[in-house]
């Protein structure tokens, strides 16, 4: 029986995701699910700043 595999939680869409063969080498620096959290991550922050009421 396999081992369930590692997840974290996606700081920009709040989903989780699991361990992938090509994290092997670098799981722990690991923090978007997607290349498309990771580049949404700057224009989620300029909103957070600029929305404030």
């Amino acid at each position: 029986m396999k081992k369930p595999l590692p997840e974290k939680i996606c700081p920009v869409c709040q989903r989780s995701f699991t361990w992938r063969k090509k994290w092997e080498k670098n799981w722990d620096e690991v923090k978007y699910c997607s290349k498309r959290c990771s580049g949404a991550r700057k224009s989620k922050d300029a909103n957070t700043t600029t929305n404030s009421g």
